[in-house]
C-alpha cells in the first residue's frame, strides 16, 4: 500500500492552503493494462499450479506487488520458470528467441503481449522480409524495444534520438523503414522521423502510427492542463516510459513536473506557492493513487478539482485463446 503522508506535521502545515486541481483526463489505466492485469488475475484462479510472469506485467510497482500477494511468480528470465510450468509474458512483448525457449522447454505460455505491441512486431517482420533496414525509434533496454529488436536483429537498427540519425548507416539508403515504441513523446518521435526523411527521401514507414492510442491521449490531456498549472504531478512508476514522457513534456512547456509512484513520494516544498496542481497518470498507474494525492491535497485546504476530458477512451480488448473470464 502506498505511504500516506502526515499532513499534521510542520513540514505540510507550511505548505497548506486553498489549491485548484486540474485533473487530465484520460489517465491512468490503458486497455492494454488493463488486459494483462486481467489475464494474470484469471490465470492465478484457473490454473492448478504456480503461475510465472517474465518480467513486469506493466510497469507499475503497486500493480506487481498486488499481484504478487495473490500468488504471481515474477522472473526476470526462463532460467527461473520450471520445464513444463505455465507462464505469462508481460504487455510489452517478448522476441521469438523467448518464444522458442518456452516451446522447447514445454511451458504453457499465456501471452499478455498489447495488441498494439504485436502490431509493431508484425511490421518489423513484414519490414525485414521485404530487404529494407529496420529504423526502430526507441529507448535501448526498454522490454518492448527488445521485444522488437528481436523480431529482425539483423536488418534493424536502434535510433534514441534525433541526434543519432546524422550518424546512421544503413545497407540500401533507398530501403529503409521506421517503426516507434508505442510509448514514446509524439513531439519527439516527429522531430526524428523528419529528420529521417530528410536523409532517407524514400523511407517507408507504418501504414498507422506506432505510439499507442493511450500515450498520445495522456499527453493531448496534460497539454491541456500544463500550461495552466504552478506544478504537475505524474502519477506513476519511474520504469514506465509513458509516465516519463509526460514529465518531460511538462517541462518542455515551460511548467515544473514530478513523477511520483504514489501519494508518499510526494514533497511538501513541491507545495510552497503553488495554487494550481496539474495532476495525471500513466497508463499503468492505478486510479485510486491519483484518488490518493487528491485527498492529501484535500487534507490542507479547501481543494477544488476541475477535470479536463481531453477525448474518451472506449478501446477494449479481448483475452487471449487458453483464457476465460469466470462465468
Amino acid at each position: 500500500m502506498p505511504t500516506l503522508v502526515d499532513v499534521e506535521s510542520p513540514a505540510w502545515q507550511a505548505v497548506a492552503g486553498p489549491r485548484t486541481v486540474l485533473l487530465a483526463a484520460p489517465r491512468s489505466f490503458c486497455a492494454g493494462v488493463e488486459r494483462a492485469i486481467e489475464i494474470v488475475e484469471c490465470a492465478l484462479a484457473q490454473r492448478k499450479g504456480p503461475v510465472y510472469v517474465r518480467k513486469q506485467i506493466v510497469h507499475n510497482a503497486h500493480v506487481v506487488a498486488d499481484l504478487r500477494e495473490r500468488g504471481a511468480i515474477f522472473v526476470d528470465e526462463l532460467d527461473a520458470v520450471p520445464d513444463g510450468a505455465t507462464v505469462v509474458f508481460s504487455a510489452h512483448g517478448v522476441s521469438p528467441a523467448v518464444r522458442a525457449e518456452a516451446e522447447r522447454r514445454a511451458m504453457t505460455v499465456i501471452d499478455a503481449t498489447c495488441p498494439l505491441v504485436t502490431k509493431v512486431h508484425a511490421e518489423a517482420r513484414r519490414f525485414a522480409a521485404r530487404g529494407d533496414t529496420v529504423v526502430l525509434i526507441g529507448h535501448a533496454g526498454h522490454e518492448e524495444v527488445e521485444g522488437t529488436v528481436g523480431e529482425a536483429p539483423d536488418r534493424t537498427v536502434l535510433v534514441p534520438e534525433v541526434s543519432d540519425v546524422d550518424s546512421l548507416e544503413v545497407e540500401d539508403p533507398s530501403r529503409v523503414s521506421y517503426l516507434t515504441q508505442t510509448t514514446l513523446a509524439v513531439d519527439e518521435t516527429t522531430e526524428v522521423v523528419e529528420a529521417l526523411k530528410k536523409r532517407f527521401p524514400q523511407l517507408r514507414g507504418p501504414a498507422s502510427d506506432d505510439i499507442c492510442y493511450a500515450t498520445t491521449n495522456r499527453q493531448e490531456a496534460l497539454k491541456a492542463i500544463a500550461d495552466e498549472a504552478d506544478l504537475v504531478l505524474v502519477v506513476g512508476s519511474l520504469n514506465s516510459s509513458n509516465s516519463r514522457r509526460l514529465v518531460e513534456l511538462s517541462l518542455r512547456r515551460g511548467t515544473r513536473a514530478h513523477l511520483i509512484d504514489d501519494v508518499g513520494g510526494l514533497s511538501p516544498d513541491w507545495l510552497a506557492g503553488v495554487r494550481v496542481v496539474g495532476l495525471t497518470a500513466g497508463a499503468s498507474a492505478p486510479h485510486h493513487l491519483v484518488d490518493q494525492v487528491i485527498d492529501t491535497l484535500s487534507a490542507l485546504g479547501p481543494t477544488t478539482v476541475e477535470e479536463r476530458e481531453t477525448t474518451r477512451e472506449t478501446v477494449h480488448f479481448g483475452l487471449p485463446r487458453g483464457v476465460s473470464r469466470p462465468s
